[in-house]
């Protein structure tokens, strides 16, 4: 999918519409995981986060390089890229609030 050409579909009349698609993927995909990890260590461990965080953007970049590479329709956009950064980087901060809250609440206890 990511590898196809989209320009024949109807516009949403958003500018840079994709750049929200970028950003939603790949802040899911480390949510996703995120909890995963968390329910698996019963805690979140943030090395752990770090590192989906780092997945998801050479995901992103490996994405973009194909598209430029591999087709004629599509070309590497760090637009994109930052997209996807942005995306995984605030999942990144949803797991440091949920920790710092889960110390402050102990804490208050």
């Amino acid at each position: 999918m990511c590898l196809v050409s989209f320009g024949k579909l109807p516009s949403l009349g958003v500018s840079d519409a994709d750049k929200y698609v970028h950003v939603t993927l790949h802040f899911v995909f480390v949510l996703l995981w995120g909890f995963y990890s968390k329910i698996k260590e019963s805690k979140i461990v943030i090395p752990r986060i770090l590192k989906l965080v780092v997945v998801s953007i050479l995901y992103g970049l490996l994405i973009e390089f194909l598209q430029d590479t591999f087709t004629a329709t599509r070309q590497a956009d760090i637009m994109d890229v930052l997209a996807n950064f942005t995306g995984a980087t605030l999942a990144l901060i949803v797991f440091v609030l949920m920790r710092r809250q889960k110390a402050a609440n102990h804490q208050i206890l």
